[in-house]
Formats: structure tokens, sequence, C-alpha cells
């Protein structure tokens, strides 16, 4: 479902403060595959996420999503394979609308437009079932603005428009970091019943080192660019952070020195 092939990209080529961003990337994901991601500040965590989104282009390698080539595609063009969740919960709403309009223009999204705007009753019915699967009572505020929610919900309902098309590929972008444990724990189980429900291949990238292990099939680990720890199955289900410290610590030849990922052990 994803295939990157020795990716490249630098950023301020040529000048003193070049940054190698991503440095011969290779990456591939079965369909349903559920792969958690993580690594230091600067590993390359976020390049890879938007160089697959087609963010920017990418200096040497290739991107197949479906096995569609979109290494030339812009962002734009590849949206319609695409589910992005990012970090921000502001990001991915219009919060001067009502939420059943957020719910309508994800469902619409990349199809033909009328002259009709007007919502459906099978349509509201639609988003009445969708919001009862995210338990936070979102069902019954069909008409509430999106800009009165929590950060929480608000995130929730991100999920839901990022997947109510069922997208070939999802990108979470650390999305649960802006908000608070409990919080952040609810919505990392909606986004695994959702993932694992419509078998959604999916990158999720966390600072959270615990969740790294406990959701998903697979986990990777980058560092300076690369990939450098790579586990499924049965082996990363029986992974402790510790282990997580000590593979880094082999593969890179140094501690690992994140603040953020620690406290989060």
């Amino acid at each position: 479902m994803l295939d990157i092939s020795h990716v490249y990209k630098s950023f301020n080529i040529g000048t003193p403060v070049q940054k190698d961003a991503l440095i011969d990337l290779s990456l591939h994901l079965n369909e349903g595959d559920f792969v958690t991601v993580i690594g230091g500040n600067g590993a390359g965590k976020s390049t890879m996420l938007n160089a697959v989104a087609g963010v920017f282009g990418v200096d040497e390698g290739t991107i197949k999503i479906a096995g569609n080539d979109v290494t030339k595609d812009p962002e734009y063009k590849r949206a319609k394979y695409i589910g992005r969740v990012f970090q921000d919960p502001l990001r991915g709403t219009a919060g001067d609308m009502w939420i059943e309009e957020n719910l309508a223009f994800a469902l619409r999204r990349g199809k033909r437009r009328s002259f009709k705007w007007g919502i459906s009753n099978k349509e509201r019915e639609q988003f009445v079932e969708l919001l009862k699967t995210l338990d936070l009572g979102l069902e019954n505020r069909l008409s509430a603005k999106v800009g009165l929610l929590s950060g929480g919900q608000r995130q929730a309902l991100t999920l839901l428009m990022a997947t109510i098309q069922k997208p070939q590929l999802l990108l979470l972008d650390e999305h649960t970091a802006a908000l608070d444990p409990h919080t952040a724990k609810k919505v990392l189980d909606i986004t695994n019943k959702v993932v694992t429900e419509n078998n959604l291949t999916t990158l999720m990238i966390t600072h959270n080192m615990k969740d790294a292990i406990k959701y998903g099939n697979r986990l990777i680990m980058m560092q300076d660019g690369r990939i450098i720890y790579d586990v499924a199955g049965e082996e990363k289900k029986n992974l402790k952070v510790s282990d997580l410290l000590v593979k880094f610590e082999e593969a890179s030849g140094g501690e690992f020195a994140n603040d953020r990922m620690m406290l989060a052990r």
C-alpha cells in the first residue's frame, strides 16, 4: 500500500545550514499495516510524512501509494489516497461550521460538486452512527459549531473526517501530543478502533514509547533521516521501553536524548 524507495531530501542545500533530513530512506507497508514511528528531535519523522503527503518534492527516490507512483504529484493530487490528522486539533476542522457541515465536506471531498448543498437525511443518519462510535455524545450535537468543542472532541472528529472515505493511507502526525493524558488515551483508543475495524494502512508518529509499543503491528525507529530499527509481530508485543532505549544505543552508537519522550515512559 505504501512504497518509499531510496528517498533523499535535504533543505537549504549548499548553505552552511544544510539539513539532510532523509537519507536513502526505504519503507514498505502492506495493506492493513499499522506502523508506529518514534525517534528523537530532527530524526526525520515528520519530514517522511510530509514527503509522502506531497507537501514538498523529494530530491531522489520514488514514492508509491497503492501501486501508483506519486513521486512528482502535488499535494492536492495525492489527497485522494490519503487521510491525515495533525498535532494541532484546529488544523483538521472548520471551527465556524457545524459538526454535520464538517462531516459533509469530508464525505464529499474529491467528488463532483453541484449547486446543491443541503445535507440529506441519509447523510445525517450516517453522521449520527459514525459519531456514536466515538462515545463522546457528539451524535446529539450535529448543529453545534466545531469551535465550541474541546481539543479532544475536535481531534476525534478530525479522525472521523480523515477516515470517512476509507483512505488507502492514513497519516497521524503526533495527533495526541497537544492533549492531556486522559484525553490522549481516549483519542488513541478511538484511533485504534477506527484503524482496526476499517483495516486502514496507517503511519502514526508518537513521542510516547509506551504508546508506540501498545498500538499497531509494527514499530520503526528513526534517527538522522534513516530507519535504524524495525520490529513487528510478537517481537514488538514483547518489547519494553528499556528495550527500545538499548536498541537505539546499539543502532545509533549514542544515548537517546529526547526529554519529552523520556518523560512519556
